[in-house]
């Protein structure tokens, strides 16, 4: 839900109490890294806002959220994140 941008079923989940927010997919990324990477600032907010999120998580390929947003350009990410 996260990589796809669905912020709505992104909050679903979250309400529940029950998502592990640091989650991991097969290449080691969180909901919060695919969310940053594909440049869904309001997911990453939502994200963010649980205050249970590993900002500085690293995938397969050493990166983080931060490093995977700037990779492609989601300004608006970005700043999220550094203000996190």
């Amino acid at each position: 839900a996260a990589r796809h941008g669905y912020e709505a079923v992104v909050k679903l989940l979250l309400d529940t109490g029950k998502a592990n927010v640091d989650s991991r997919d097969i290449e080691n990324q969180t909901p919060l890294s695919r969310a940053a990477e594909y440049g869904h600032e309001a997911v990453v907010k939502l994200l963010l806002d649980t205050g249970k999120v590993d900002v500085d998580s690293r995938d397969f390929e050493n990166q983080t959220p931060l490093s995977r947003a700037a990779e492609y350009g989601h300004e608006a990410v970005v700043k999220l994140l550094l203000e996190s």
